[in-house]
Formats: structure tokens, sequence, C-alpha cells
């Protein structure tokens, strides 16, 4: 490669890696798999080292992860987080130890499992925990302090009178069973599933709402002293003693060696059993144990010297592909499966794994007979990776144009890659919206699972998610397996759920695009679900945390008659269509607020949260009703038909002190 061809390729490799860092690190949805992400890194790395005429200093390899998200409090690092050189091969294990042993004869090394999930610093001041934070570029993290205090296995207070401050570098993770119920709740939810449990971590330590990060089973392992006023170490490994006697979950495998050979020979080991272990690991790290031959070896600009990551490359076998199922999902998405002789992976026995949609199939140029490689991605998921070898059929699988359930038409909208059956009476949609709006998080009816909805549907006995509020314990008795008790359990949990609130009725309809928290942000801000129907999607974009996507879907939804018919009949048999009241004084009640333009100091969100707690109620609309309109910067339609109605229209200032 000449010159010109090498800064063509570093130009190239730069703009590939800076656009999946965005997505790993900044959206949490990454794009390619960890492995193929190290082999671009890599490939750049050796050509900046053959060519260093062409290095930049905004390039992706003098940088760490990605720029903190502008959502929280910036957190400047004290002691910067850098991140490890990778390595990916024996040699250059024993190369390290070389660079090691030519400024330190005889260095003794730790070993510990590289956990994949995110970095996050912990501080302790006075033995309280204070703040937590993301790691971010190294330099800069954000600050996630109430999400952190979630993980119940953090110490929010430690027992160290001597030690005034204390900050502790650590990997948020999910565990492989917690994040497998988590995938299957998204598929069954309709959401777009994560990717890894890596992601899934990310996604979940990065949420403005607590109690989402609270339901994801987040967990820790502490792995690294950044400060400590009131005492001295060593080396890590008695540091990492210290933290384990404080409380504080360390790796469950670190061990230390005198040679490089035994390193090598534990890094081997930690492979062969990673699928044993109850969390995702994509290496292993070696450290220089002895913290003053640390700070004598150094760093470069981005990495230390001390210490490199051995990562494993993921395992990969090729099959068969026997064949390509087509499941029809809650949203109506046509979901093609491949079904392949059974392989061992990551010590499981897997025949199955998602091909997404067509445009996944044909950009690997899929096809029932061929010989395909597949991986488990993040060590969890099973995923086709490329054909190896075509089979019989000439190009690839074509998904079919009708429903294979129902026979309608499927269409694909625009902007989207997924193929839809249009039909809401679909038998397959009927029984997901059903596990769906039954489930926990939704109208929660405690003992209607799966297999009492397909019972049901396939008695004719329910046809629509109304039509559980017309069961009787009779018709219930008739099923198998269905007792007396159990059926009048039932029904008392159906009658129960007619309580549940705006809220939780939103989530259960299952609209598009609007999740649990987006159900809550729409129940809190329009109140009841008229006034929710009636809205715009311009009105509901004003909503902190709304963007064109979700409105829109939401707007769609209750512009569909049978959406509105749904609705009426859920009213008609008593379920709730008003958000919870969560007063804890009367000063507004009575009173109904409506809220217009933008607030100097408040959301929206804010002002409704004060309105509802202190007993008033909240519209969408202007009426004589109306008791008070609380108006910001560039009010609107409503400032001028309150106007006009003769309503009190209020500021910010006014709206406060009425509060008091």
């Amino acid at each position: 490669m000449d010159r010109q061809e090498a800064e063509k390729k570093i130009a190239e490799l730069r703009d590939k890696i800076r656009y999946y860092s965005y997505l790993y690190y900044e959206l949490d949805r990454p794009e390619i798999d960890d492995y193929e992400y190290d082999m671009l890194y890599h490939e750049l790395l050796d050509l900046e080292d053959a060519y260093p005429e062409f290095i930049t200093p905004d390039s992706p390899t003098r940088k760490v992860g990605g720029a903190a998200s502008k959502k929280f409090e910036p957190v400047v690092h004290a002691v910067q987080m850098g991140s490890i050189q990778d390595v990916f091969s024996v040699e250059e294990l024993y190369d390290f130890d070389e660079r090691v042993r030519s400024v330190i004869p005889k260095p003794q090394y730790v070993v510990e499992p590289k956990i994949d999930g995110l970095s996050v610093s912990l501080e302790y001041r006075n033995g309280l925990f204070v703040r937590g934070s993301t790691r971010g570029d190294g330099f800069v993290g954000e600050d996630v302090t109430h999400n952190l205090m979630t993980i119940a296995s953090i110490p929010k207070q430690i027992d160290c009178p001597e030690i005034a401050y204390l900050e502790l570098r650590g990997e948020c993770y999910i565990a492989k069973q917690t994040f497998l119920k988590l995938v299957e709740q998204q598929e069954i939810n309709g959401e777009r599933p994560f990717k890894n449990p890596r992601n899934a971590a990310a996604g979940s330590l990065r949420q403005k709402d607590a109690r989402i990060t609270a339901s994801r089973g987040l967990d820790i392992f502490v792995f690294n002293i950044q400060q400590c006023e009131g005492r001295t170490f060593e080396t890590h490994s008695e540091s990492l003693n210290f933290i384990k006697s404080l409380g504080f979950p360390v790796s469950v495998s670190y061990k230390q060696f005198d040679d490089i050979a035994g390193c090598v020979g534990n890094i081997m080991e930690i492979g062969e059993r990673r699928d044993a272990f109850t969390f995702d690991i994509d290496g292993a790290v070696i450290k220089v144990n002895n913290l003053a031959d640390r700070a004598v070896l150094g760093s470069t600009a981005k990495y230390p010297k001390w210490s490199v990551a051995f990562k494993y490359p993921p395992e990969e076998k090729t099959t068969r592909l026997l064949d390509i199922e087509i499941n029809v999902g809650r949203t109506g998405a046509l979901t093609p499966t491949a079904v392949f002789e059974p392989i061992q992976l990551a010590g499981t026995t897997v025949s199955r794994a998602v091909l997404h949609n067509q445009d996944f199939i044909a950009g690997k140029d899929v096809n029932i007979g061929d010989t395909i490689v597949v991986r488990k991605a993040g060590e969890i998921i099973p995923e086709v990776v490329a054909v190896s070898e075509k089979g019989p059929l000439e190009g690839y699988f074509r998904l079919p144009e009708y429903c294979p359930v129902c026979g309608t038409r499927a269409v694909r909208e625009e902007d989207e890659a997924v193929l839809r059956c249009p039909n809401p009476d679909c038998p397959a949609q009927l029984l997901r919206n059903l596990i769906h709006f039954t489930s926990r998080d939704a109208m929660d009816i405690d003992g209607f699972g799966p297999a009492l909805a397909s019972a049901l549907i396939n008695a004719n006995l329910i046809r629509s998610q109304a039509d559980i509020y017309d069961l009787k314990a009779e018709e219930v008795r008739q099923l198998d397996r269905m007792g007396e008790k159990s059926a009048a359990n039932l029904i008392a949990a159906i009658e129960g759920s007619k309580k549940n609130g705006l809220s939780r009725l939103v989530y259960a309809l299952g609209i598009r695009n609007i999740g649990q928290k987006a159900a809550e942000l729409l129940a809190q801000h329009f109140g009841d679900m008229d006034a929710l129907m009636a809205a715009s999607a311009d009105e509901i974009c004003t909503i902190e945390g709304f963007g064109q996507i979700m409105a829109d879907s939401a707007v769609n939804f209750f512009s569909l008659p049978q959406s509105r018919n749904l609705i009426e009949r859920l009213r008609e048999n008593g379920v709730s269509m008003a958000a919870e009241t969560k007063a804890t004084g009367d000063k507004f009640l009575g009173l109904t607020f409506v809220l217009t333009g933008t607030l100097p100091t408040m959301t929206r969100e804010q002002a409704t949260e004060k309105i509802v707690a202190l007993g008033g109620k909240t519209s969408s609309s202007v009426s004589k009703k109306t008791s008070y309109v609380l108006a910001g910067e560039d009010p609107g339609s409503k400032y001028t038909k309150a106007e006009a109605l003769g309503v009190p229209i209020i500021g910010e200032n006014e709206f406060l002190k009425m509060c008091e």
C-alpha cells in the first residue's frame, strides 16, 4: 500500500469508527458487534503506526469512549478514567511482558476477567455515597447518582472513619439471565430489543427516570481505587482486598502471577470457562500489581503502559439452514426466524436465530438450504453472521406478501425495514396484545398468562382486550386446568384492574413507540383519556422527552375507529380513564388548569406535578370550565381563547405563589 492509498484508507476507517462509536457510546445502539469494531480499530492503529504522518489529534485511536450526554449534569473526573489497550494474540501478551520487563525486571501481575458493561465512578465522603458518574470521554462523564442508588450491591454508606474521601471505579452490568428476561419482555411489548448486555446496561443506567433503571436489574463489580484520602496501598491486590472488606463486590476471579506464562495460562482458562460466568465477559485484563511500578511505567496519551486486555474472539460455527419461520408480533411485525441444524455455542445447544427483516436477509443473501455461520452476540443471543456456502435455491429468501396467520396483505411503511400485518383483528396480534395488556406493568391482571390467553381465544371467549371485562366465572371454569377458585381469583383480579388509572391503561393499549415512561408522561400531561384522544401531534411534542415519531404514533392510534371503539368498550366496562391522583394537599381541589407556552424555570410536567399534588387537574383545551391558564412564552391560541372567554391568565411567579 502506497502513501496515497494509506491516507485514503485511514480516512475511511476513521469515518466508520466514529459512526460506530457514536451508535455504541452515545445512543447505546450498536450496529456491529464488538469484535468487528475491534478489528476496524486495530486496522486503523496499524496503519497509523506505519504512517505516523497521518495521525491527527481527533483520531479515534487518540480518544477514550464517547462524549458525555447532555441529558445529565457533567462531571469532570479528577483522575482520568482511561481505557486499556486491547490485544488479540498470545504473542502480543509476551510482547507486553517484554516492554514491562525492560523497565521493571521482576514484575508481579494480576489477571482479572474483563466484564462487558459500562464503566462508572463512585465517590464517598466521610463514608457516605455522594456521587456516581459514567466514564464519558475519560475526562468528563455524566452524573447518574440517582440511578446508581438503585443498585442494591452498591453500599450507600461505608464504615471506615479514617477515610475522608474515596473514589472507586467499577463496571455496571446486567446478568445473562436478567438480560434474556428483559429482551423477552421487550419482544412481547413490541419494543426494539437490546442487542447485548452491555448495550442494556448502558441504556438502563442513562435513564432520566430512576424507576426504569431500578426495574432493569443492574449490578456492579468494583475493580480500582481512583483516589483515597486517609490510606495508602502498595499493590493492586491489596486495594482489591480492602474494597472487598468494605462490602463492595469485586471480581470473582482475580489471581496473582510472577511470570507471563502463568498469566497466559490463566487467561486461557478464563476463556474456556467464560460460558459458566453468570455475566458477560469479552476478555481478561492483565495488570502490573505493584502501584509504584505502575508509576514508573507511566501511560501513553490514551493507555496505561502497565496493563493490556486480551480480547476473546467470538465462537462461530457452521450449520445448515433448514427453514425460515415467519412470526407475527404484537404490533403486526412479520419477523423471520432461522431454523437450523442444532449446534453447540457458548456452552448451550442452539437451533434458532432471528433474521430481523427482509433487508437483513437480502444483505447476507440467506436462503433455505444454505450453510450459514452462526455465533452468539454478546455470548447470549444467537445470530447469523454470513452464508459460507449457497444451497440449491437461487437468490435470497423473500418474506410473504400476505400475513401467514390471517392472510391480510402485509405493508412496509416508509423509512421502516419491518413488514407488518395491518389487520388489528389478526389472531397472532390478539394473543400478544392480550399478554401485553394484562402484564404486570400494564393492567396487572394476576393469573392471566400466555396459556390462559390462548385458551380463551381458542374457546372464542375473547376477540379483543375489552372482552376480558365481559368474562364470567362460569365461562372461565369450563377451561382446562381452571377450577372454581382459580376462576374466582381471575375475575377478582380483572375487576381490580379497572382502578389502575390512565398511565397503565395507555401503556396496556400497546401503542407503537409508546413505552411505560411515555405513557406516564401522557397521563400526567393530559389528565384523562378524552383530553389525550383530542390532542394533536404538535401538542404532544411539547412534552419533554417526546419527538415527532412518538407523537405521530399516539395520534394515529387514537384516530383509528377500532381504537376508539376499544376505548369506549373499556369505558363502558368501568375501566378508569383518568390519571391517578397523587394529591398531598387540597389547595387546588376542584380547579382545572390549562398550560400553554414555555415557562421560565419549570417544564410543563413539573408544573403539572405541582397541580396534581395540590388536588387540581390539568386539561389540554380551554373552556368556560377552565379555572386558570398558566402561560409562558409563545403561548399560542389557548391564550387568545382564554382572553375571549374571560378565563384568568397567570404566569409562573403568580402560580408559584398560589402553590405556597
